[in-house]
């Protein structure tokens, strides 16, 4: 039902209607926008997915790996060799922005290029399995963090997608149809007020030609 507020005039007309126009073109945009949001988030859910499966596994194979290197080491040469980190990782973190959302980019260097310096240790003194334990995580860093980054990215874009969705209810269900309804009922006013005004115009000529009519005959007479 139009709004109580609305003037019938034709200003109000043209305002409703170029109202209207905003209103499909904003909804048009933001469906487009709600689609592609899906579709890379639904890309994301499923590189998430894969990837939490294969870092999830390869933790738990570095877990028994350092299982059995514990097994086979003292606890005081097992403490003893990870003391002291010879490695160190440097993280940047900086930003993507994907159809007005800014998800996160990880990434990372160490701080000598030197592979062999992820251990920490000797090697006269520690078993393989520590060696393959180590190894093993370091390997796994990459697909932790773009782990990090998909899951973040997932929430990111799962909140702008549930907030354009509303926006494109507002204006599907609330703006284009009262835009609409006001535009009816104001045609619909203008039209009863034009055919008013031929009503009343059409008596007044009809007064007009009686008065003449009863001027000549006085004037005959």
């Amino acid at each position: 039902m139009a709004s109580t507020h609305v003037n019938p005039t034709r200003m109000e007309l043209t305002r409703q209607k170029k109202k209207l126009v905003t209103a499909m073109r904003g909804h048009k945009l933001l469906k487009d926008k709600r689609d592609e949001l899906m579709r890379q988030f639904l890309d994301l859910v499923r590189e998430n997915k894969a990837l939490r499966e294969k870092v999830e596994q390869a933790i738990g194979e570095a877990n028994k790996k350092f299982m059995l290197a514990r097994a086979g080491m003292q606890d005081e040469a097992l403490n003893t060799a990870l003391l002291a980190p010879k490695q160190e990782v440097l993280l940047e973190t900086g930003v993507r922005n994907v159809m007005s959302v800014e998800i996160p980019v990880f990434e990372y260097k160490t701080r000598t290029p030197d592979a062999n310096d992820i251990y920490s240790y000797g090697f006269a003194f520690t078993s393989n399995d520590l060696d393959d334990a180590v190894k093993a995580l370091a390997d796994i860093l990459p697909d932790m963090l773009r782990l990090a980054e998909c899951e973040k990215s997932c929430q990111l874009m799962a909140a702008e997608i549930e907030k354009t969705r509303r926006r494109v209810n507002a204006l599907e269900h609330v703006m284009i149809p009262e835009a609409q309804e006001n535009i009816r009922y104001i045609t619909m006013k203008l039209d009863e007020n034009e055919r008013s005004t031929q009503i009343r115009l059409m008596k007044v000529k009809d007064m007009m030609l009686e008065e003449t009519h009863h001027y000549k005959e006085r004037g005959a007479n």
